[in-house]
């Protein structure tokens, strides 16, 4: 996370996101970077519009929490669904992870 973050702050400081910038960014932050990771993620951000990316992630509806109490036509539901649900918080957040690699 520290890798997009890093990204995120650069957009934010509206200075170039590339390889050098990124790497000083982790490293002021005493983060040990990982030169190739740092590379991918530039690669991954190359043409992507990250302020309106970060604007659809804000936009996005939140997922239902975790404990949140069944409705009354759902308590006699099979206890097979309980996946599904899983599958879907994962679904929603595999759409942010490939937004930055």
């Amino acid at each position: 996370m520290e890798y997009v973050y890093a990204a995120m702050l650069l957009h934010s400081a509206d200075n170039e996101i590339n390889e050098k910038n990124v790497g000083a960014v982790l490293k002021s932050a005493g983060v040990t970077s990982d030169d190739a990771r740092v590379k991918a993620l530039v690669a991954s951000l190359d043409g992507v519009d990250i302020g309106e990316a970060m604007s659809a992630a804000i936009a996005a509806p939140a997922a239902a929490p975790a404990g949140a109490a069944p409705a009354a036509s759902d308590a006699a539901a099979p206890a097979e669904e309980a996946p599904a649900e899983e599958e879907e918080e994962d679904a929603s957040f595999e759409g942010l992870g490939s937004l930055f690699g």
